[in-house]
């Protein structure tokens, strides 16, 4: 059929149309395919990050798309932009349609990029078809992030309790393990301890969590997060509501990450443990960490040990203890309190009536400040365990705190801790008269080895085998019935203390030999029974 030229120009138009829509279809394919599998640290996509298409349940609770979910709109968004180019490589060129009649551009895609689109084409479809454990996207995220995937993760994504510890797994790793698990309904606790997965890794494990709504108890301590670890991680606290229990420890945090953690621990509901020892936050943010204690609503167990906060840092923990009404077990030890520390917390305990467990060993606390320590539990009833082991102290500084024990009819202390301090008579007595009063109570110390060592007796072998006779009535031939002798004949010292242990005689070994030496005059490794019977029936003491 022959058209006239304004039909075909028509005819082209509807063409060009159809294929502008064919191309701006293909590119949004394309970029859902690198918003799912693109690394979370890559700025070319900004927010659109782990999450992908079908990584939500239909019944879950939440908004109705997750967070990177690819819909029309964000297509839109990023077609407008003009599709960014995507890592090294230009994986689409959309030329804009014009309203002229001028040839309309097709898009331009080399044998590599097809090559890729296929890999990841089928990871996606992977993750459209919901996998509660996300096994098969686990091994295909593997090949995308050039990883080997874990046996031991592959065959217990269905346990609820998953350990990896010192696996290697590095930041790759990391995103691969986080890929998987943002379906995953089944793992509640996941131990990721010592995986060097750097600030990388953390991110991608932050963007997880912000998506799974399962796992509840997380260890990444000893990862080397860094600051950028610790703003992620922290941003995840803020949104995630499930979470309730993570452990950061040995992830070289300092006051640059300090402040990140202090804004996390100030808006999250739902923690309620945090672990931050071994790192090394200071006293420069031991306000804001104070004001972020003193504002939380949620946290039950805070670890703050081996870190180097000192003078100031100390009194606005102390600060914001006194303020806080959740926190149950504080850990402050290997710290810097010193005086000025346990000053202040004694002014926090005298105010505070939920704190139960409180750990301030090694803290340079001398005499006096466990003095000004003491006068704040003179008021508490709420402490249960107070740990001031390896502080300077000595028994004066303990003597006060036992003291105060004593002086406070409403404590609730059962457990006192003063390892490797040495202790005096005064202590001691002290605490016979409060064992009275509190006989459950348990004291940690240091004894005095000569104030409370056993007497030793005094009586020499012989007097004390002849006690043990005269107590079990026993006359000297039945004793030595024992020995089990033919005549009168002398006995190896051998086969004496093996007559001595039938008879059940009390003596040591050491008292043994001595009797031995002390029956052995000959000197000849022989005993003369005749001359023990002699000895056994004189009421003279040997010389």
């Amino acid at each position: 059929m022959v058209l006239s030229k304004e039909q075909q120009q028509q005819q082209g138009s509807v063409s060009g149309t159809v294929t502008t829509t064919a191309t701006v279809t293909a590119a949004s394919s394309v970029l859902a395919q690198e918003t799912v599998l693109s690394t979370v640290d890559s700025e070319a996509v900004g927010d659109l990050i782990l999450g992908g298409v079908g990584s939500r349940l239909p019944n879950r609770p939440g908004n109705p798309r997750s967070r990177g979910s690819v819909d029309d709109r964000l297509i839109s968004q990023k077609l407008h932009m003009e599709i960014p180019i995507m890592g090294q490589r230009d994986v689409c060129k959309v030329l804009p349609s014009s309203s002229s009649s001028s040839e309309e551009s097709s898009e331009e895609i080399s044998d590599d990029d097809l090559q890729a689109e296929q890999r990841e084409d089928d990871l996606i479809a992977a993750a459209n078809v919901y996998d509660s454990t996300g096994k098969a996207t686990y091994k295909q995220a593997c090949e995308m992030y050039g990883v080997v995937p874990i046996s031991y993760f592959v065959r217990n994504m269905n346990n609820p309790e998953l350990s990896l510890m010192h696996y290697g797994l590095g930041p790759q790793g990391a995103k691969a393990i986080a890929v998987s698990l943002i379906t995953n309904t089944t793992v509640l606790k996941m131990n990721l301890k010592d995986n060097w997965m750097e600030a990388g890794g953390a991110k991608a494990i932050a963007e997880m969590l912000k998506e799974n709504c399962y796992i509840t108890d997380v260890d990444l301590s000893d990862n080397q997060l860094g600051t950028d670890g610790a703003r992620a991680i922290s941003t995840m606290l803020i949104e995630n509501t499930i979470l309730s229990r993570i452990a950061l420890s040995g992830n070289h945090f300092d006051d640059h990450a300090a402040t990140y953690l202090a804004e996390a621990i100030t808006n999250s509901l739902k923690l309620h443990f945090l672990d931050l020892s071994h790192n090394k936050i200071s006293n420069t943010l031991g306000n804001e960490l104070g004001m972020a204690i003193g504002e939380n609503t949620g946290l039950q167990e805070l670890n703050l040990s081996w870190n180097c906060l000192r003078g100031k840092g100390c009194i606005g923990i102390a600060e914001g203890l006194r303020d806080n009404v959740y926190l149950r077990v504080l850990d402050l030890s290997y710290n810097g309190f010193g005086n000025e520390g346990a000053k202040a917390l004694g002014e926090a305990l005298k105010v505070n009536n939920v704190l139960e467990h409180l750990n301030i060993s090694n803290n340079r606390i001398s005499v006096e400040g466990a003095v000004l320590l003491s006068l704040g539990l003179r008021g508490n009833a709420t402490v249960v365990d107070l740990n001031m082991a390896r502080n300077p102290m000595q028994s004066a500084g303990c003597y006060a705190i036992l003291k105060a024990v004593k002086d406070n009819a409403k404590s609730a202390i059962k457990s006192l801790d003063f390892s490797d301090i040495t202790v005096n008579n005064d202590f001691a007595d002290l605490f016979n008269s409060v064992k009275e009063q509190v006989p459950n109570l348990e004291v940690k110390h240091e004894r005095n080895l000569d104030q409370f060592k056993k007497p030793r007796s005094k009586a020499d072998p012989l007097t004390k085998l002849k006690e043990y006779m005269k107590e079990n009535q026993l006359q000297a031939e039945h004793f030595l019935d024992a020995f089990d002798l033919v005549e009168n004949r002398p006995i190896r010292l051998r086969k004496f203390q093996e007559g001595l242990k039938n008879a059940r005689v009390p003596l040591n070994d050491m008292e043994q030999q001595k009797l031995m030496e002390l029956l052995d005059k000959e000197k000849d490794g022989e005993i003369d029974l005749g001359a023990l019977n002699e000895m056994l029936l004189s009421d003279k003491s040997p010389s």
